[in-house]
């Protein structure tokens, strides 16, 4: 008997459809479980088997492995496996641009559309939602509105997923308004379309107009699901309206809509970034008695409060659930547990955390160079940012620079201060914010060089804030400096009419230098003026496990 479809474990395929259907389902089956659990090895084995087969060149086999590639990250193997189907294929555009878009690959995704276009491929209604979706993600507004021509021409304006990337990638490039009438003129409009649209207004901090438009659809017969609730409290809660999203978590419940681990992760982050700490640990102990179990996000977004409240108790148990659930080296996790452990006063945790991570990020660097130059190691956070510049400059934002200059500041290195800030300028090409102002004024400032420090205020291409004039006030009093220290105090009465602090600060310069005369004045102006609020110091303590102030 010819072999005319390979072999398997002695026995011939293709000797009757239903055996060769049966094996098509299975393989295809086992292909998209390994996709799922990213089982790299398992996948590659079964790939081998069908070409040994001679399966692997059919068009349903090879969409399916490139997909798996794809989704495991191996973005190369699937690129071969697309150039060996025919260009005239439609469907391997589709799998594709499918599968770059979903690994957040954009730029390859808009690669692919133009070999698509050079190819004499027209685009259809399966591939347009992958190229808006890059579109958006990468501001193209106007490939994205050459599309939205092509959808009207081709009719597809009544496909769903197409008007709902449409909607999205509109949103995403700043044109609301536009993304509102796509909407608007739908006929019959779907809970995908609509979930887009809530999900748009919300990105453009629309939230009331977002619970408007949901509310319009409920006549509809529009019954909004988990997303749209979720996009919702998002974004309330990113306005800093934690009472609406409180007040939408609830309604989500009395609807019959299980809120989901998003739902609560969304709610947490939430009171958390709004500095409603314990409501947070509260909410976080809610949702595991509901038997949601957290994932990462939800463990990094938690963390930040550890740090707030000084509780080294709570931040300990969070890591240990972490590890426990296999969470603990998720480079998010790792990084918030390292900020936890730096802010909480725990250096060499932290630094230990970071020197063992095997991959890391912006955050990662940041927080860690942060925590040397916070806790007086600065020499050790210079070090880190060199060595962030040396092997992963692409990574380096303004915070990083704001990080090595709080470390100049704090070591009283005046000159790599000073080449820390042109670098960041001339070399990264980051434009300098106020933060970076103040810490350069700080550096200067605690070098002694009050005068010049005083000069680059003055140089300022926006006015300077009260970090700025407070740290300049500061060094005047350290270093003995009157003039400048008048100049400083003055522009902080304007810009802090109603605090006591820096009257008190000068007050103590002029007794300094024993001007009592001036002493008294400032005294005077001080107890005048009934509105000038003075601010006591606190600190945090544990009382019985739990952060108290004091």
């Amino acid at each position: 008997m010819p072999r005319t479809n390979g072999q398997l474990n002695g026995h011939y395929l293709g000797i009757t459809p239903f055996l060769f259907n049966a094996l098509s389902e299975s393989y295809t089956e086992f292909i998209g479980k390994y996709a799922r659990s990213g089982d790299l090895g398992s996948g590659k084995a079964l790939h081998a088997r069908l070409i040994i087969n001679g399966l692997a060149r059919r068009t349903h086999f090879a969409a399916k492995l490139i997909t798996f590639y794809a989704e495991c990250k191996q973005v190369n193997d699937a690129r071969k496996l697309f150039d060996k189907i025919p260009k005239t294929n439609a469907r391997r555009w589709i799998v594709l641009a499918g599968a770059y878009s979903r690994q957040g690959i954009y730029e390859e995704v808009m690669g692919l559309f133009k070999e698509m276009q050079e190819a004499r491929m027209r685009p259809n209604k399966f591939v347009l939602p992958s190229v808006l979706k890059a579109c958006g993600h990468l501001s193209d507004r106007i490939t994205g509105e050459t599309l939205h021509a092509v959808i009207l021409k081709n009719e597809f304006e009544s496909d769903a997923y197409v008007v709902s990337a449409l909607i999205d990638m509109y949103s995403k490039c700043g044109k609301v308004g536009k993304a509102k009438r796509v909407f608007d003129a739908m006929g019959k409009k779907d809970l995908v379309a609509l979930n887009a649209m809530v999900s748009g207004l919300v990105q453009h901090r629309h939230e009331t107009e977002a619970l408007s438009l949901f509310e319009e659809m409920k006549p509809q017969g529009l019954k909004p699901n988990v997303v749209t609730y979720n996009a919702l409290i998002a974004g309330f809660s990113q306005a800093d309206d934690m009472a609406m999203a409180s007040k939408v978590f609830a309604l989500m419940q009395d609807e019959g809509v299980e809120p989901d681990v998003v739902s609560w992760t969304s709610l947490v982050s939430g009171l958390v970034q709004n500095f409603h700490n314990r409501k947070a640990f509260h909410v976080f102990k809610q949702m595991m008695s509901a038997g949601i179990l957290p994932t990462s996000a939800t463990l990094s977004s938690l963390l930040p409060a550890c740090a707030s409240l000084a509780n080294m108790k709570r931040g300990r148990e969070i890591h240990g659930y972490a590890i426990v659930m296999g969470a603990e080296k998720d480079v998010y996790v790792r990084s918030a547990l390292i900020d936890m452990y730096a802010k909480c006063g725990l250096i060499y945790q932290a630094g230990k955390l970071f020197h063992t991570m095997p991959s890391k990020n912006t955050v990662t660097w940041n927080s860690m160079i942060f925590g040397y130059a916070n806790h007086g190691h600065c020499d050790e956070a210079i070090h880190l940012f060199e060595k962030m510049a040396r092997e992963e400059e692409g990574k380096m934002d303004h915070l990083t620079f704001t990080a090595a200059l709080t470390a100049c500041s704090h070591g009283g290195m005046v000159k790599y201060g000073e080449s820390v800030f042109k670098k960041m300028v001339g070399e990264h090409g980051i434009k300098p914010r106020l933060e970076h102002y103040a810490c350069m004024v700080d550096v200067l400032g605690r070098g002694g060089e009050t005068r010049k420090a005083y000069e680059f205020i003055q140089s300022m291409p926006m006015e300077a804030d009260l970090f700025a004039w407070g740290a300049l006030l500061g060094a005047c009093r350290q270093y003995g400096d009157l003039e400048i220290a008048e100049v400083a105090a003055k522009e902080l009465a304007k810009l802090e009419p109603l605090s006591a602090g820096n009257g008190v600060l000068l007050s103590g310069l002029y007794a300094d230098v024993s001007r009592w005369g001036n002493v008294a004045k400032v005294k005077m102006s001080i107890k005048k003026n009934k509105k000038l609020q003075r601010f006591p110091g606190c600190s945090w303590v544990d009382v019985v496990a739990e952060a108290a102030q004091s």
